[in-house]
């Protein structure tokens, strides 16, 4: 495990994708705490002010290594297998990053009217600190 994910655990989007994340990963280079773990934030210095930037990505090995919102995305595309040649096709496009980022604004900004809100906060089975037991 090398990397924390930062997620909105109360966001039907936000959660199918940590969802498709694990099952492609399996604990072995991620691990994840929601955006509602305060206590588990506070320890890297994230507030709540913070999360509404969006995801957020931390280098475990260097945890003042961080990316957020649509950087946090591509750095975890990157990440994966074959990852990289996708990302780095999608930057050097001219123009493409940018309408990027402005989507992902979008859908940051207006996620539970779009996708709708979770009644109860997913917690994933691949946990920060390996406290979690069942996946939600």
């Amino acid at each position: 495990m090398n990397y924390y994910v930062i997620y909105d655990g109360n966001c039907h989007l936000c959660v199918t994708l940590v969802q498709l994340l694990e099952t492609l990963d399996q604990g072995k280079l991620f691990r994840y705490a929601s955006m509602q773990e305060q206590e588990t934030l506070s320890g890297w210095g994230i507030t709540a002010q913070d999360c509404e930037q969006g995801m957020i990505l931390i280098d475990a090995n260097a945890p003042q290594r961080r990316w957020q919102g649509s950087d946090a995305a591509e750095e975890i595309g990157r990440l994966l297998p074959l990852g990289r040649v996708f990302v780095d096709a999608y930057r050097a496009l001219p123009g493409v990053k940018w309408v990027g980022d402005r989507f992902y604004e979008q859908i940051r900004d207006h996620r539970y009217t779009l996708f709708g809100k979770r009644p109860s906060t997913y917690q994933s089975a691949y946990c920060v600190d390996d406290s979690c037991k069942v996946n939600n």
